[in-house]
């Protein structure tokens, strides 16, 4: 019986130590997968993204596969809109984000208008069945205090509701500069066209426009036409004629 006990004893031991030698299989290790790299675009996807900028509404200029100017700034309209980093370089990305786009509805409905929006830093040509037509970026009053006639003000593009009581055709010498084809819509202040329009607010209080669209936009902006300057709230009531034109 001793001798029986021994060898179911040594029996387990053996097992227990056959056990313990066993070695676990590793884990399989979770690899990333690398994101598949995107091809460079090309001349023919670039007349694409013209079409694709001017169908939505954005001013693109003319639809020649050319990237310039026009073609720049009506991206960098499209990506203040799509909160996109505001280069106007067309990477495979952005274009990829242009292909699925809707065109931006406006703020406001009703009459024929132009929407300033403030906070994305676009102006929107609205028609009278609540359309937007035409996109451009703008630059507008950066908030700074300036000096000008002898006395000190903030540069500020004020919130509102106006009408156009004044254009200009050409240049027009302020006293802080050059103004091309300024369309005036309260005491001081224009849409114009400007050398530069930065992607962030600049100007005095004016709003800039590209310079390729201020002829035009001049043009096609006939006077009395409501301009809304919005924040990203409801404008203010319409400012009176007193404040628009002294």
């Amino acid at each position: 019986m001793v001798g029986l006990m021994a060898v179911i004893e040594a029996s387990a031991q053996a097992q227990a130590t056959r056990q313990r030698r066993v070695t676990p299989e590793p884990e399989p290790v979770a690899t990333k997968k690398r994101p598949a790299k995107l091809k460079p675009l090309t001349a023919a996807n670039h007349r694409e993204a013209e079409q694709r900028l001017a169908d939505l509404g954005y001013w693109a200029g003319r639809i020649d596969g050319r990237w310039d100017e026009a073609s720049r700034h009506a991206l960098i309209a499209f990506q203040k809109v799509e909160g996109l980093k505001r280069t106007g370089q067309l990477t495979p990305a952005h274009f990829g984000i242009l292909l699925n786009a809707n065109r931006p509805t406006p703020r406001e409905t009703g009459e024929a208008h132009i929407e300033v929006d403030l906070i994305r830093q676009v102006l929107f040509i609205v028609d009278d069945a609540g359309t937007v037509t035409r996109i451009l970026p703008v630059s507008t009053g950066n908030g700074k205090p300036f000096r000008s006639e002898g006395w000190t003000r903030d540069a500020i593009t004020h919130p509102g509701r106006y009408k156009v009581y004044i254009k200009i055709p050409g240049w027009k010498k302020s006293p802080l500069g050059r103004l091309y084809y300024p369309v005036y819509f309260m005491v001081g202040t224009a849409i114009h066209g400007y050398p530069s329009v930065p992607v962030k607010p600049a100007s005095h209080g004016c709003v800039r426009i590209p310079m390729f669209a201020a002829k035009e936009f001049y043009r096609m902006t006939p006077m009395g036409m409501p301009v809304i300057v919005h924040n990203g709230v409801a404008p203010a009531p319409l400012a009176s004629t007193i404040d628009q034109k002294q």
